[in-house]
């Protein structure tokens, strides 16, 4: 079946080259003491009020330990503001920095970008079919979780 290995070599390369360059994009000389991790932590974050860590846990499918690792390190970078919470001392809250908030709008931008030309030149109806093809994969993946 020509179809299953061409989309099965296309998904393995897409996945590669979209690590790879989301990497590359990263890597500017103001944000280029940072992950990908470190990225989809400030993105996990995001731009609102500042959140407790749990809930950044939970949206990244990760133990609050291992987040209190990468946040323990993305507040030395200067990324990440950590306060305890007025109403319950115990809470800690995290919220973006100014030089988080830039390059949490640096990675959107990207993001942005790479679903422009993803859907440049296809009809509504072809930008439908890939969006149909594309929940069914991440439901494929969300069983694995």
């Amino acid at each position: 079946m020509e179809s299953y290995s061409t989309l099965n070599e296309l998904f393995v390369n897409m996945f590669h080259e979209i690590m790879d360059i989301e990497e590359k994009a990263l890597i500017t000389s103001e944000f280029g003491n940072i992950s990908n991790n470190d990225m989809h932590i400030i993105e996990a974050i995001g731009v609102g009020e500042p959140r407790n860590m749990s809930s950044v846990a939970k949206t990244l499918s990760v133990t609050v330990g291992t987040l209190t690792i990468a946040i323990n390190s993305l507040v030395k970078k200067g990324y990440v503001n950590r306060v305890r919470s007025e109403e319950d001392r115990r809470v800690v809250l995290i919220s973006l920095s100014d030089i988080g908030r830039k390059a949490y709008e640096h990675h959107r931008r990207f993001h942005e970008d790479m679903i422009r030309a993803t859907l440049e030149g296809l009809s509504e109806e072809e930008a439908k079919i890939l969006t149909g093809a594309l929940k069914n994969l991440l439901k494929f993946f969300q069983r694995y979780q």
